[in-house]
């Protein structure tokens, strides 16, 4: 799944051949001239695509391009203000999501549209499960469920589990299972790869290519440009709610599908600013988080930005939980400048100087259906005011004051926090700490669901609390993130840390070979 280098283009198309509806074919899916505007942001502005059967169309550009407002538009979840939507030679205007899965559509989001309280099974056939004499057959409802789930490289997830028990990325998977398990005719992925592991992503393009084969029409959105190279055929890039480009992926070089997407070149815009390393912050030394058997010491100075790398269960997020009281430990010491603390939960923690950004920002890191205003104040409330009434005016000025610094795009600080895009939430998420000005941040996956332009303002955002004296422990999937802006990478395997790798100087191939124990062997 690796990218053509910079400035040039892959030898072939993804799929090695013309799309199947190619070449003059009435198209599956048409959108042409689409307007969408909400109060204060104008979302789409005269948007054209068009699906053939057989083919995997990548949708890219930046958060708060219209990628997604463009999907909810196909499926009828919003109205549009001028345009049109054809299926073959028919006109459409769905008025609800259920009217355009009934037409054959479905869309696979980056928010996991499942009932949690129900089994894997009960959800993948959600209103499909089979009967028998109207009674629910529920030997072959298990049956064709694990039949999705293994298509998927998903047979680790038993059909029986419940769904609100399961880890985020398989959640993920049973959420595709139930697209593909009603056999659509179109498919739209949503940033639904951003919670799956590598090999997870490479069985799922597996499905998809087989899909294609059938006729099926995808349309693929992502903000790992390294995915359309794999799989997809033609590529269009959207831009502050316009169409730039659609351009055929054997003539797209990520060089200039980046350069379409933010309008500039972005050149190595991911390296950290060299800044002198302070006194150490933050002191780990015997750390046990409760049922492990592992040890954890480390050791962050004012200044650094220390990378967790490692596969999926290395124990990177309960690590940071752990430290940020979330969870329970058992032995070890923790030292803030080197003084002793006892972490039993995030007040303590809080108190300490320490603040995490959590890998979910929705569920835990955001109060989803509150305003911007409210949310960038939620922490700092406290400090600010210390007496049982709160003052909005004091709040609005320092929700005004975030916005402005943290350059957050929104309709307005009274905007409800779920409008605004990935990247845009995520500074939120790092904005209601800053009144407490943290000595310690612990960031979990903070560029996950984000698009390359909105990576380089969290990762500047990160410079600046670095130059500020902050110590910075990150954990991330994206090698390329860590090699890019951490000064050292810690290397996680089976809950320890195995090896510590200085940057510049360490590479992919070494934190891959510690990552999957070899070295260890």
């Amino acid at each position: 799944m690796t990218a053509p280098p910079q400035g040039t283009a892959p030898a072939e198309p993804a799929s090695g051949a013309a799309p199947v509806g190619a070449g003059g074919a009435t198209p599956l899916l048409r959108v042409e001239g689409i307007e969408k505007s909400f109060p204060g942001v104008r979302a789409l502005r005269g948007v054209d695509l068009t699906l053939h059967a057989g083919e995997i169309h990548a949708l890219v550009g930046e958060n708060g391009s219209g990628k997604s407002t463009l999907t909810k538009v196909i499926s009828g979840e919003y109205q549009v203000d001028a345009g049109s939507v054809f299926l073959g030679d028919e006109q459409v205007r769905f008025r609800a999501p259920v009217e355009s899965i009934a037409a054959g559509i479905r869309v696979i989001a980056q928010e996991i549209p499942l009932v949690p309280h129900l089994t894997v099974t009960e959800n993948v056939l959600l209103g499909r499960l089979p009967r028998k004499r109207r009674l629910v057959d529920w030997s072959a409802a298990r049956r064709r469920a694990r039949e999705v789930l293994v298509s998927l490289g998903a047979d680790h997830v038993g059909p029986d589990a419940i769904v609100q028990a399961l880890p985020l990325d398989q959640q993920q998977l049973v959420s595709i299972a139930q697209a593909l398990a009603g056999e659509p005719k179109i498919l739209i992925f949503d940033e639904a790869t951003s919670s799956l592991t590598d090999d997870e992503v490479d069985a799922l393009f597996g499905v998809l290519r087989t899909l294609r084969a059938r006729g099926v029409g995808i349309v693929f959105i992502t903000h790992r440009l390294k995915e359309i190279y794999a799989v997809a055929d033609v590529v269009t890039v959207l831009r502050d709610g316009a169409k730039v480009a659609t351009v055929p992926i054997a003539e797209a070089p990520e060089a200039k599908v980046t350069k379409l997407m933010v309008g500039r070149e972005l050149g190595d815009f991911f390296r950290k600013r060299e800044i002198d390393a302070g006194d150490v912050v933050l002191h780990v030394h015997g750390f046990r988080r409760r049922g492990a058997t592992a040890t954890v010491d480390l050791e962050v100075r004012a200044g650094e930005i220390v990378g967790l790398a490692g596969l999926v269960g290395a124990g990177r997020s309960e690590l940071l939980a752990t430290l940020f009281g979330m969870r329970g430990h058992t032995d070890g010491e923790i030292r803030v400048r080197g003084r002793p603390v006892r972490i039993r939960g995030p007040r303590d923690a809080i108190a300490a100087g320490i603040a995490l950004v959590p890998e979910d920002r929705k569920s835990s890191g955001l109060a989803i259906g509150r305003s911007v205003r409210e949310n960038l104040s939620m922490v700092g409330n406290a400090k600010l005011f210390p007496h049982p009434i709160i003052s909005p005016k004091a709040e609005r000025t320092l929700a005004h004051e975030y916005v402005h610094a943290l350059q957050i795009r929104t309709p307005g600080i009274e905007a409800p926090v779920r409008v605004l895009s990935g990247g845009n939430q995520q500074k939120v998420v790092i904005g209601k700490w800053l009144s407490q000005r943290p000595k310690i941040w612990l960031l979990d996956e903070p560029t996950r669901g984000i698009d390359v332009g909105a990576k380089s303002e969290i990762f500047r955002l990160m410079g600046e609390l670095a130059a500020s004296g902050s110590a910075i422990l990150m954990s991330s999937s994206e090698l390329i993130d860590l090699l890019g802006i951490c000064d050292r990478i810690l290397v996680m395997f089976r809950g320890r840390i195995l090896a510590r790798l200085d940057c510049p100087g360490a590479t992919e191939e070494d934190v891959i070979y510690h990552a999957t124990g070899q070295s260890v062997a």
